[in-house]
């Protein structure tokens, strides 16, 4: 059978990896001194072939190499004898085997290696992980022009073993000729960095932003061969930004290699005129603002007290204008309107940034888009600007506001400036929508005015991608507050000109894109199951510790479900739908002269200890697990809801049915 040249030389590289893995030409070389050593007589000074294959064989280096040696069959063939399968919910246990990518000739793609860390010194003293023991692990993500990438997770260590190669495609060239390949000067203008993001998860599934990174890839150009070794150190974030973690070690490689390089001064002195560039557009924002803000005080002294925010810190600790952090983005098929939208954003796990020490302060840390999403929860103001980038891509005028709630604890929520004027406040924590109407201060006493039903108390600024509008209304009170954004006597606006300046998408180098939102890894059905089979060991036992007996009813946990779905239907669209049919259905599963109990409850994570021990601690709940009397029948149901980005919605209920007895 004859081979393509092609195929050839890549069944040789496959051959040659495997011996380089297992050490074979350093038992070669074993072998052959050995053999030199014991089996020839002084006088014989050469060595045949086949007298080193018969002393391979007979020490079985040469059955070693061949069971190493895995033959793929077909995939196509084998897909055709496989059997049909079965028509239960069935999830393969195996892991994935991963597939070549296929690259195309005509485009220029940046292989990207983790080759391993060090010094991340917090871990110095991490034991090794025993087989099966389950450990805290680092994850690497990746964003770059578009395209998202994840680490295989590794567990926390000094020297954490990364092990991954991430291909991403840099660019083609779409103008005139779209088979001309990009050359070297070409990418050279490509400005968009790596963005780099750890993340480390314990062994309850929480997880922390270990380190944000930029990383810029172009030294590549000037290598030789096109290949270049970077040790990348990574700062840790916050109140951390300036404290090292740990050290990356990453290799980068240009596929197909470059025809010509460039010098490393070309590629240094862009480097440098880049980052002039921006700081030039920063100072003159920096320069303007500050203009802009005297003028704001000089209106009435008492607005230096009112929440305008011009900018913010990101969790390296920079400062970025507030209209950075928003940008009209899209999802795709992922979500299909604005309030599954905001269903999403609110079932992402809310935690206010950590503070060393007390006081009460809050931590200033607006984190970038995908150190939030990759992280999986942030602050309301990470919130907020991810639910207002969505709005704003659903075509919506979406702006996000900075307030205060009661207490006159800050805070930031949503607000869209509807066609006809009408205004309308999105709460990003929890999905929640309100109509504003404002009260008029000037009405008598006895007419009626409109209750506030949402929960602010202030607004100082409104931005989005574009705008910028700080309120100069004689009180700040949102239930007075008129939203006629074009009458500068209430709101006075930035030049749109200074905020496109430095928050226009490739405006400064400073400013992230802005990563795409990916579909969700969690299968609902199984993870629905594997949480609800949790909870009913755990009922069971805590009824056993209290010499009860447990018998779960399948009929009366089966029948819970249309109410559970029908509780993430209206969390969605504000519709209750389905209650009629789920209370005759109840009806007719508890006989006459029984009880009926019921307790739905809501979480955003997957947890089903943690989960439990949030349900006993409500005296409803409690009664229905540690329920007494006759003919006790519990049941429980688990209804997993999935978003993007792996955030889920888990609805629980459990129920019990029983005699009364008087």
């Amino acid at each position: 059978m004859s081979l393509p040249p092609e195929k050839a030389s890549e069944l040789k590289q496959i051959i040659h990896q495997q011996l380089l893995k297992m050490d074979v030409h350093g038992r070669i070389r074993e072998v052959l001194a050995e053999t030199i050593r014991e089996e020839l007589a002084p006088e014989h000074q050469q060595l045949s072939t086949e007298d080193l294959i018969r002393a391979l064989r007979q020490r079985g280096i040469i059955d070693d190499v061949m069971k190493e040696l895995k033959f793929v069959t077909d995939v196509n063939e084998t897909e055709r004898t496989s059997a049909p399968k079965p028509s239960t919910h069935f999830v393969d246990r195996e892991p994935p085997v991963l597939k070549k990518t296929n690259i195309d000739p005509t485009r220029r793609y940046l292989y990207l290696q983790v080759l391993g860390g060090k010094a991340f010194l917090e871990h110095l003293q991490e034991p090794e992980p025993l087989p099966g023991q389950i450990c805290s692990t680092f994850t690497l993500c990746l964003h770059f022009r578009n395209q998202r990438f994840r680490s295989k997770p590794v567990p926390c260590a000094c020297e954490p073993d990364f092990q991954d190669g991430f291909l991403l495609e840099i660019h083609k060239d779409s103008l005139g000729d779209g088979s001309k390949m990009v050359d070297a000067t070409t990418m050279l203008s490509i400005c968009d960095p790596v963005h780099m993001v750890l993340i480390k998860t314990d062994t309850f599934g929480e997880t922390t932003l270990v380190a944000s990174y930029f990383l810029e890839w172009r030294s590549v150009l000037a290598a030789e061969n096109g290949i270049t070794n970077v040790a990348v150190e990574l700062l840790g974030v916050g109140t951390e930004s300036k404290v090292s973690v740990g050290v990356l070690n990453i290799r980068l490689e240009m596929y197909p290699q470059l025809n010509k390089t460039l010098s490393s001064e070309i590629t240094s002195t862009q480097f440098t005129l880049e980052r002039q560039k921006t700081a030039e557009k920063e100072r003159l924002f920096l320069v303007y603002a500050k203009q802009w803000w005297r003028e704001y005080l000089q209106i009435r002294p008492t607005h230096n007290t009112r929440l305008v925010k011009i900018f913010a810190q990101d969790e390296n600790g920079v400062n970025r204008p507030v209209c950075s952090y928003v940008r009209p983005l899209r999802a795709g098929r992922l979500l299909d309107t604005p309030r599954q939208a905001a269903r999403f954003v609110s079932v992402l796990g809310y935690e206010r940034a950590a503070v060393i020490g007390g006081g009460g302060g809050k931590q200033e840390q607006w984190c970038t888009l995908l150190a939030f999403l990759c992280r999986n929860k942030g602050d309301c103001e990470d919130h907020a600007n991810l639910l207002c980038s969505l709005l704003l891509g659903f075509g919506l005028e979406a702006f996000v506001c900075v307030g205060t709630k009661a207490k006159g604890v800050p805070h930031t929520w949503v607000m869209t400036y509807g066609s006809d004027g009408t205004i309308t406040f999105w709460e990003s924590l929890t999905g929640h929508r309100y109509i504003h109407r404002p009260i008029n201060p000037d009405d008598p006493p006895l007419a009626e005015q409109p209750k506030p039903l949402y929960p602010y108390r202030t607004i100082g600024c409104i931005f989005n991608h574009e705008k910028f509008f700080a309120n100069c209304q004689p009180t700040d009170a949102v239930e007075v507050c008129v939203f006629e954004l074009h009458d500068e006597s209430k709101w006075k606006p930035m030049s749109g000109e200074a905020i496109k300046s430095v928050c226009a998408p490739g405006a400064t180098s400073s400013v992230p894109p802005s990563p795409p939102l990916c579909a969700s890894t969690i299968d609902a059905a199984v993870t629905s199951n594997e949480i609800e089979v949790q909870l009913r060991i755990l009922v069971s036992e805590h009824r056993k510790d209290l010499d009860l007996s447990t018998v779960w009813d399948d009929q009366l946990s089966y029948l819970l479900s249309p109410a559970l779905a029908a509780y993430e239907l209206e969390r969605t669209t504000g519709v209750s739908v389905g209650n009629e049919e789920f209370q005759d259905a109840v009806r007719r599963a508890v006989p006459d002269g029984h009880t009926f109990k019921g307790f739905p409850i809501h979480f955003v994570h997957r947890n089903a200890r943690r989960a439990f021990a949030t349900c006993l601690r409500s005296p409803f709940c409690e009664e229905i697990i540690c329920c007494r009397g006759d003919q006790v029948r519990l049941a429980v149901r688990v209804r997993v809801f999935a978003y993007p980005e792996s955030a889920c919605a888990v609805w629980i209920m459990f129920a019990c049915k029983y005699r009364s007895v008087l």
